[in-house]
């Protein structure tokens, strides 16, 4: 049997729900002896459709595509999503890009999804297409959370917007992070004693929490793979005025760290908000308050260190 199990959506974050979409089509294609395929766009569709009315993401393009790798879907497309592909007709794209480039035997939606035209083809169009082609059309309800919210990509922006990062992490399923390649900086850090990482400016559209510093947990600095290869550290987010720097970074000083991170890329999962960015009077006025900064980012990660 040939043919594939595909779901289709933007999945911004790829929060719990659309991991639910993406386990059902894999569940299915197996059952069935398919391949299952994730259909994906980039950019996120109203920034074509409706720029003013774009979300920041929560996932860049190469973070978006570095989650769905790390799921068991067989297969992931991303769709360049064009005005041309805006305007085709539910009917259109689903004949056309779905069953004809992509063998479509079966769709898997969410409980929300709409996409065509005006985000008209909603879940009773499709079926009666389904109907017409010969494939099966379902959806998967809704992921709850504790309280019976819906998770959604529009919930884990408002918590991250509002610095709720163990709300947003619940909702995610793992914490919520960025993915940048260091470069190097002034080297300011390294004469006060607390070398930074210096990460390259984060995409203008990636979503980041209140400006601050924070407790982070750093991957990709060397130290095996997974969960064992995190680092911990604090980062200050936002402007450095103490050094007279206004413009807005990403600094990370990693703790029982020693090694070169210049040109590397790695991942930063924000943990905990310490403070707030501040102008202190002198460098040992600075001094001090990093000192303290840092026993509270590393109190903060051991009492989250536990799954």
């Amino acid at each position: 049997m040939t043919g594939t199990v595909v779901t289709v959506g933007s999945f911004d974050g790829l929060h719990r729900g659309h991991q639910a979409v993406i386990a059902e089509i894999v569940r299915r294609a197996r059952e069935r002896g398919l391949e299952s395929l994730v259909v994906t766009f980039e950019p996120h569709p109203l920034e074509v459709v409706n720029p003013g009315a774009a979300p920041r993401l929560l996932s860049t393009a190469a973070e978006k595509r570095a989650l769905l790798a790390e799921t068991d879907a067989d297969r992931v497309a991303v769709l360049e999503f064009t005005p041309e592909l805006a305007r085709l007709a539910p009917e259109e794209f689903v004949r056309e890009i779905l069953r004809d480039r992509f063998e479509l035997a079966e769709l898997v939606l969410g409980h929300d999804h709409g996409f065509g035209r005006g985000r008209s083809g909603d879940l009773e169009t499709v079926r009666r297409l389904g109907e017409a082609d010969g494939f099966r059309v379902d959806a998967v309800a809704p992921v709850l959370d504790e309280r019976g919210q819906a998770i959604s990509s529009t919930l884990v922006r408002t918590a991250v917007a509002h610095g709720n990062l163990d709300a947003a992490a619940g909702w995610l399923g793992r914490r919520y992070s960025v993915t940048a390649e260091v470069q190097r900086g002034a080297g300011r850090g390294r004469t006060i004693g607390v070398p930074t990482a210096n990460l390259a400016p984060a995409d203008p559209r990636k979503l980041l929490p209140p400006d601050g510093v924070y407790a982070v947990w750093v991957k990709g600095a060397g130290r095996g793979k997974g969960e064992e290869g995190r680092v911990g550290g604090m980062m200050n987010q936002g402007p450095r005025p103490t050094f007279g720097v206004e413009a807005r970074g990403l600094e990370v000083h990693l703790f029982d760290f020693d090694g070169d991170l210049y040109g590397r890329t790695i991942t930063v999962e924000w943990v905990r908000r310490l403070r707030e960015v501040r102008t202190f009077p002198s460098r040992e006025a600075l001094v001090e308050q990093l000192a303290e900064d840092a026993r509270s980012a590393e109190a903060s990660l051991k009492l989250q260190e536990a799954p």
